[in-house]
């Protein structure tokens, strides 16, 4: 088993991060990592993921979407071809932090299964989780600080 975690303090509420994680429609237009999503984000739907990890081929794949938890969890499982041959166990968790005013973003994958050490570039995912995480801050952020009044 291999596993990426990280991590992202965001100064926007869990609704507001949640809503631009599932503005699939969008990701072309600011995600440097998962540039588009298809599909419902429903418990049992499957989904069409294209990523493009920095310095790394990209791919798509199909992922079922196994949890969803609104403005709190998003959890999808990928498979190649045949079960525990390359299993990702792919997840959001916004936690509200600060009297729920701000989010820390946990993106993880989780992967297991025989062919995972020949074909998951670690490196280059971690650094795609963390090159989307920080355009989810900006995009975020950037809501909640239109939304606030002139002083």
């Amino acid at each position: 088993m291999n596993q990426i975690e990280v991590f992202e303090e965001i100064d926007a509420p869990p609704p507001v991060v949640w809503d631009v994680l599932l503005e699939f429609e969008s990701y072309p237009e600011w995600n440097p990592f998962v540039r588009a999503i298809e599909g419902v984000p429903s418990e049992g739907e499957q989904l069409r993921v294209r990523i493009e990890p920095p310095g790394a081929r990209g791919m798509t794949f199909r992922p079922e979407v196994v949890a969803v938890e609104e403005n709190r969890r998003l959890v999808w499982l990928g498979r190649l071809v045949v079960p525990f041959a390359f299993d990702g166990y792919h997840e959001f968790h916004l936690e509200p932090i600060d009297e729920g005013e701000r989010t820390r973003l946990l993106h993880r994958e989780t992967f297991r299964g025989a062919l995972v050490p020949l074909l998951a570039d670690l490196e280059s995912l971690e650094a795609g989780f963390a090159a989307m995480n920080s355009a989810v801050k900006a995009r975020a952020e950037s809501r909640v600080g239109a939304a606030e009044p002139d002083s």
